[in-house]
């Protein structure tokens, strides 16, 4: 019987320790979205930049692949009026250019969803935005 609780342990330990060897994969909370700028002139052309962060290293994520954006008033209690985003070409590895219609003065809130190479979650931000004359 000793036998048998001794062979079950060293099974147990060798399971828990080659578990704690398996790699660590990031999810969707290890990622953060940050503006480039907060503060933007109102009108059609706007152009707003926002830096998807690998919070683990601190390092930009390139390669993101922006599925859905939304751009509303809900700041200002006006969560119901939405405007237009238009996608820009990238300049920076990381970070993601927007051309926004910001049509009256106020505070905005953006948000995204990203597919991040090799996550399976999809990562999601959100950020507010001040516009001004």
């Amino acid at each position: 019987m000793s036998t048998i609780l001794s062979t079950a342990r060293i099974a147990l330990a060798t399971l828990l320790l080659s578990a704690s060897a398996l790699p660590v994969f990031a999810g969707a909370a290890d990622y953060e979205f940050q503006p480039v700028k907060t503060e933007l002139p109102t009108g059609p052309e706007s152009e707003f930049a926002v830096k998807i962060i690998d919070k683990r290293t601190g390092q930009p994520v390139a390669d993101a692949v922006i599925f859905e954006t939304r751009l509303d008033m809900a700041p200002d209690g006006m969560e119901a009026m939405t405007s237009k985003v238009d996608a820009l070409p990238a300049e920076e590895p990381g970070v993601y250019r927007f051309k926004l219609n910001l049509s009256m003065a106020g505070g905005w809130r953006f948000q995204m969803a990203a597919k991040i190479q090799g996550e399976e979650e999809t990562a999601q931000g959100e950020v507010i935005l001040k516009a001004g004359d």
